[in-house]
């Protein structure tokens, strides 16, 4: 199996760091950097391939890549933001793929049982209505990991402290779908 890793927002956050939580001195785009880079040691410590761990401000230009990649599967990290009160763990998926759901839920398990965020579940998103970029056009099944909110309080700093729980935890999310293929 072949995993196409995109941590979200541009590298070193210029010009688009994603999210940010000021207070903590977080970006998102500092933060999915980090647990990319862990996810793909432990995949390939698991004997994973990783054909791609790519992060740019261009979503033309990820799915490009990724899409020329020979990938099997295609994972984009982030961090959710919202009012200070959201918090938890969600993947989003294209509605109408298998294999997402499945990938998507062994990696929603994993971070949840792992780390104790709060379960928000699988997320459809449906192009032309709350669709994204990288789920619509990547010729890959993808899903995206939205770790935890860097606007809740809690949840920042699990991103900031347990950057390689949440990496492991998405790491044995895509090789327990790997498992459940075999």
């Amino acid at each position: 199996m072949k995993v196409f890793l995109n941590p979200g927002h541009a590298p070193n956050g210029e010009p688009d760091p994603g999210a940010c939580n000021e207070e903590l001195g977080l970006t998102e785009a500092g933060i999915v950097r980090e647990i990319a880079d862990k996810v793909e040691e432990y995949l390939t410590n698991a004997g994973v391939e990783v054909v791609g761990n790519f992060q740019c401000d261009s979503l033309d230009a990820i799915t490009s890549v990724a899409n020329s990649s020979g990938a099997d599967l295609f994972v984009s990290i982030h961090c959710n933001s919202a009012s200070v009160a959201a918090r938890g763990t969600e993947v989003c998926v294209y509605p109408d793929s298998e294999v997402g759901h499945a990938l998507g839920n062994c990696i929603q398990r994993q971070i949840v049982d792992s780390l104790g965020t709060v379960d928000r579940g699988l997320k459809e998103r449906v192009p032309g209505i709350n669709g994204l970029y990288v789920l619509n056009n990547t010729a890959m099944p993808a899903v995206l990991v939205e770790t935890a909110f860097i606007s809740n309080y809690d949840d920042a700093v699990k991103l900031r402290d347990r950057t390689d729980e949440f990496a492991a935890a998405i790491a044995r999310g895509i090789t327990d779908y790997e498992c459940m293929t075999v």
